[in-house]
């Protein structure tokens, strides 16, 4: 990922989208905070979990991958992923909602998420 977003710049983002009037900047930015705190969290290469257009990233332990397509992958769009992330949705309700693309071994986030602790109320 690109520069460190701070704890501030991601919360405040984050707020704006739990309020459902969140611009492409405020979005991407609670997007890429997210997918950040989540790896700083998880560290390790055996998941890559994408969030088009705003990020992507590699987690948790296990399988070391170096190149090409990593052997688990999980890919939604920007909402299903804040509302996994924030707690809002779960990730049994996602995949049951096919609101998930995930394909590999331990493509399962159940144990990383939700990232952060306290769910925050989307109007």
């Amino acid at each position: 990922m690109g520069r460190k977003i701070s704890a501030e710049d991601g919360q405040t983002a984050l707020a704006v989208w739990s309020k459902g009037n969140a611009s492409r900047a405020d979005t991407g930015t609670a997007v890429r905070y997210s997918l950040q705190v989540l790896a700083q969290r998880h560290p390790g290469q055996a998941v890559e979990v994408r969030v088009p257009p705003f990020g992507a990233v590699q987690i948790g332990a296990g399988t070391v991958h170096r190149r090409g397509t990593p052997p688990a992958v999980v890919e939604m769009n920007t909402d299903t992923w804040l509302a996994l992330a924030t707690g809002i949705l779960t990730w049994e309700n996602a995949v049951n909602g096919k609101k998930i693309n995930a394909t590999g071994v331990g493509s399962d986030l159940t144990a990383y998420l939700p990232v952060f602790s306290s769910p925050r109320p989307r109007s």
